[in-house]
């Protein structure tokens, strides 16, 4: 059983600990952007070296006391609060924040786990390079949430996901042992690769405090444009003629579906649109190519072949960098238009590509035996994650519908299962998702994942109750 934070503890931390580490808790460490869960916490610790980290792990794995992890706040699954059993440390990564180094020949960056998405895409493209994770949320989301949680993005179709983007992680194991893992290799077998083993596990076995990050080179040149398709299944025929035309110089390939636009026009009528009357789905396409490449013209190739096939009826392609940040604006607008709209059951889901169309065809008459609901079905198409929203009628707030949720999310996630998808596909397991991974996992998997835990971690501090139940 894990024990509240004590005065015992925190006094012998104030012992060992500069002043600035304790901080006063606010209500930003104990709440999460959807406003489902309301944490709690018996001290806020913010160190600002590996060995102040620790020290806390150190002291917290002898006094029984539980701790969680806390980057930017920007998870979406519960996986940085903890709302129940003896109040935990909350860790905050924030003062962790510097670039140790940059090494452009290599492509390789380290970055503290502190260190601001935004920030470390600002060194890379100072250094003549690229970090292509990319998402909304990277003017606040940190290295080591980002990592902890495996994040993925709109350019995974091209890059991969956080876990592809790294080469080595230092970080602090539930003993207090500092794992010296910031190698810069490309090939390292030597033995288990606990830098995949941290990667993912949302703080559940070890506090990531630094990581060496894969750069690439810049695209010379990059452009977008935004497609109207017939539907899903004209999309995915796209996706592979994009593929096909242009090889890997597609960076990313995003669907929309008109609810998220009505959604934007609805609430956030001054982002600029590109139709009067949208299509029924739109692809947002997004391409960086090498010197000497036009975009344009390779867009503009696609478009006419993809007319002619029949997938595509209007389109519009950036003229202009400008431009292209505006389709960009409007696509990563649809989840703020999605929070003041108000679902009543959001799920970030993956199939296999060629299911996309069954999961969109099926999900809908499904959920029409629940309640009549609006669907805002968008993302990352290129690599079959999918947000799959589900929200009231006009006039109707969640609220009216919250004894629905759990029967909505249900629907989704078992058609999900049953095409071989997986219930959360870039935002984590946290604590949102706890009882979905005991319901859809393989059982050989969870008992591995169980074993790992006990072994790592045998009093269960590490961010107790996320990705696994907390012993009761």
């Amino acid at each position: 059983m894990l024990n509240p934070v004590t005065d015992d503890l925190l006094d012998q931390l104030r012992a060992t600990l500069p002043p600035a580490t304790f901080r006063e808790m606010t209500p930003a460490y104990l709440e999460e952007p959807r406003g489902r869960y309301q944490g709690q916490g018996g001290a806020l610790l913010a160190p600002a070296t590996t060995p102040e980290v620790a020290a806390i792990v150190r002291a917290c794995a002898q006094a029984r006391v539980g701790i969680v992890p806390f980057g930017g706040g920007t998870g979406l699954v519960a996986g940085q609060i903890q709302p129940e059993g003896p109040a935990p440390v909350i860790l905050s990564l924030e003062r962790m924040r510097a670039i140790r180094a940059v090494h452009p020949s290599e492509n390789v960056l380290v970055a503290e786990a502190g260190a601001i998405l935004a920030d470390v895409q600002t060194a890379a493209e100072e250094a003549g390079r690229l970090f292509p994770l990319s998402l909304a949320s990277e003017g606040s989301a940190r290295i080591g949430g980002l990592l902890s949680t495996n994040a993925g993005g709109v350019n995974v179709l091209r890059y991969g996901n956080a876990r592809d983007l790294c080469l080595g992680v230092e970080a602090v194991l539930p003993d207090g042992s500092v794992l010296h893992g910031l190698k810069r290799l490309r090939k390292d077998n030597t033995g288990y690769d606990l830098r995949h083993l941290l990667i993912g596990a949302e703080g559940s076995l070890g506090i990531i405090t630094a990581a060496a990050l894969k750069l690439v080179p810049r695209p010379a040149a990059e452009g977008a444009a935004l497609l109207a398709v017939r539907d899903p299944a004209a999309a995915l025929e796209l996706l592979a003629m994009a593929q096909a035309q242009i090889g890997e110089g597609v960076s990313a390939f995003e669907l929309i579906h008109r609810m998220g636009l009505d959604f934007l026009a609805e609430t956030m009528p001054d982002i600029r649109q590109p139709w009067s009357d949208p299509p029924e789905w739109t692809v947002l396409i997004d391409l960086g190519l090498g010197a000497g490449q036009d975009p344009g013209a390779a867009l503009e190739r696609l478009f006419a072949a993809a007319v002619e096939a029949g997938l595509v009826s209007d389109g519009l392609i950036a003229q202009s960098q400008a431009q292209r940040i505006d389709f960009w604006t409007l696509r990563e607008s649809i989840p703020l238009a999605n929070r003041r709209i108000g679902a009543i059951s959001s799920h970030d889901i993956s199939v296999p590509l060629s299911a996309i169309p069954e999961l969109i065809a099926r999900g809908g008459p499904a959920l029409a035996e629940i309640g009549n609901f609006r669907i805002n079905c968008f993302g990352h198409v290129g690599d079959g994650n999918l947000h799959y929203n589900v929200f009231p009628r006009p006039g109707e707030t969640r609220a009216q519908h919250e004894n629905k949720r759990t029967t909505i999310k249900a629907c989704v996630h078992d058609l999900v299962h049953a095409l071989g998808g997986s219930v959360s596909a870039e935002h984590g397991v946290g604590r949102l998702k706890v009882e979905d991974l005991e319901r859809y996992a393989d059982p050989a998997k969870l008992a591995a994942m169980r074993a790992i835990k006990d072994a790592l971690d045998p009093a269960g501090i590490m961010n107790p109750g996320a990705v696994l139940r907390a012993p009761s």
